[in-house]
């Protein structure tokens, strides 16, 4: 397959990488290896009120204790903001996104007011579209896509469908399930839809394996790609890795960064969620990663597909 196949590991520096994000990393290089493709890394430090100082450089050491070292230049999100800016005036110029002037007060008195259905835990509540047609005197704070227009405009359907290489066929009603979501935040800052479809096409991204926490971005970024006329990578959500607790393991709830000194423990176990067998205590890093990667190889990435 060649260079005709690119993917990516995007951390965010709001933090030291921990068990789970030596997983996606792996399953993202292994992917990457296994179909003779290139493996590109980028820091999504575009939300700067939560990046911790040097964690981007401390972050990039951690995955060359791993072996795991990109085939191009690292990008920044931070020194993007030109083609950030450019990707909304577009949608802006075609009446596909529009000011925002609510606060989150604003949206909750909104929801609350309409009856609609309780938020489950850790879900964003659905805008209810109050600033669609116009600010009516309030002050512009964020910029959101009008999904509707743009599925209308583009002949989409209302049901946004894809298939997992991992997970099998998915859809999502965005419209309904999220409604107009955020472009630019009310404090200037752009948000991650928007950010990550944008870099996915300047790097060339034809394959995305991440986290199975972020499949449900999914949607927003396909009718996003859809909109901007970018093309669709192929995605493949990997397992989580839980915490005690039983939720996924994250710098949020207090994952230990990753111990440096006994880097191949780590990745052992890191292959091991993956489905990929363990190895003895006296392999190599390089040969680890050798014989991983044959065996993604072999089995076209099937190995993913089975829960540890």
């Amino acid at each position: 397959m060649g260079l005709s196949y690119t993917g990516r590991f995007a951390p965010s520096p709001t933090g030291l990488l921990h068990a789970g994000s030596l997983v996606a990393a792996l399953a993202s290089w292994l992917d990457a290896r296994g179909h003779n493709g290139q493996w590109l890394v980028r820091i999504e430090d575009v939300d700067t009120t939560r990046c911790v100082p040097g964690a981007d450089q401390a972050i990039l050491q951690q995955l060359a204790a791993f072996g795991l070292v990109a085939d191009g230049p690292v990008m920044w999100q931070s020194h993007c903001n030109a083609a950030y800016q450019g990707a909304l005036d577009t949608l802006v110029k075609k009446g596909w996104a529009y000011p925002c002037g609510c606060s989150r007060k604003d949206i909750e008195t909104a929801i609350a007011s309409a009856q609609a259905p309780s938020v489950a835990r850790h879900q964003a509540a659905v805008y209810p579209g109050t600033c669609r047609e116009g600010l009516k005197g309030k002050p512009a704070r964020a910029w959101r896509l009008d999904v509707q227009a743009v599925q209308t405009a583009l002949g989409l359907p209302v049901i946004t469908h894809w298939t997992d290489r991992r997970l099998g066929p998915q859809q999502q009603k965005v419209a309904e399930e999220v409604g107009d979501f955020v472009l630019r935040r009310a404090d200037g800052l752009w948000a991650y839809q928007l950010a990550v479809v944008v870099d996915d096409a300047a790097q060339g991204v034809s394959h995305v394996v991440r986290g199975q926490d972020l499949t449900d971005n999914t949607g927003r970024q396909i009718l996003l790609q859809r909109a901007l006329a970018l093309p669709t990578p192929q995605y493949l959500h990997t397992p989580l890795v839980l915490g005690a607790n039983g939720e996924k393991l994250s710098k949020q709830n207090g994952a230990l960064a990753l111990d440096l000194q006994q880097p191949f423990q780590a990745l052992n176990a890191a292959a091991h969620a993956l489905g990929l067998p363990r190895l003895p205590e006296n392999t190599t890093i390089d040969q680890a990663l050798t014989h991983w990667t044959a065996l993604h190889a072999q089995t076209l990435g099937t190995v993913f597909a089975s829960e540890a």
